[in-house]
């Protein structure tokens, strides 16, 4: 073996070593990940903290959910636990026979993908506005949507776009949540933890 065989013999266990160390430090740096992770997880905007009235009485059959709003007039961020109604069934049956939030400020109806369909308030007994988001967190348009008893024609309001989430309040109330034209608002995470 000639010194030129030796040297690239080496250089050959040096680069076969600088690989195997690679491939260590990105498995052991990806051990540190979530256990599992999902793309497009909610995102937490600086400066934001987990919301929740401690006092709020869970509604059977929904989860909840914290939004975050970047108002319009950026004068800070704004931060709401919700409802959450997450599938289907949830969203059918949204604020239906419901006459008393518990101390939640409305509910987020979340979707996997965008939407166009309009909602009604058929056996909906509280007077609710609501905003239709999409999926950058623009408000893509509001409505303020009348009581309708159990009966097959109550009216439909319609949304002006796709959306990926909706928010439903008691009427009047997605100003004070500083949810109008020309706000961010986007899935928080978790609400704060309420006292056992």
């Amino acid at each position: 073996m000639t010194l030129d065989e030796r040297a690239l013999r080496r250089l050959l266990w040096v680069a076969v070593a600088l690989v195997a160390l690679g491939v260590w430090f990105f498995v052991l740096r990806g051990a540190d990940q979530p256990d599992d992770p999902v793309l497009g997880a909610p995102s937490t905007p600086a400066g934001y903290i987990p919301p929740g009235d401690p006092d709020r009485v869970p509604i059977d059959g929904f989860s909840e959910v914290a939004i975050a709003v970047e108002p319009a007039d950026g004068e800070g961020l704004l931060a709401w636990c919700l409802l959450a109604a997450m599938d289907a069934a949830e969203r059918s049956r949204g604020l239906m026979e419901v006459t008393d939030l518990q101390g939640y400020s409305g509910m987020a109806f979340v979707y996997g993908e965008e939407q166009a369909n309009g909602f009604y308030m058929r056996n909906t007994p509280m007077p609710l506005s609501i905003a239709w988001i999409d999926r950058s967190g623009k408000v893509v348009s509001t409505a303020d949507m009348a009581p309708c008893e159990n009966r097959d024609d109550c009216p439909t309001y319609p949304p002006a776009g796709p959306y990926r989430l909706a928010v439903e309040v008691p009427q009047g109330q997605l100003d004070d949540l500083g949810i109008t034209p020309g706000a961010t608002v986007t899935v928080a995470g978790d609400c704060a933890p309420r006292p056992t």
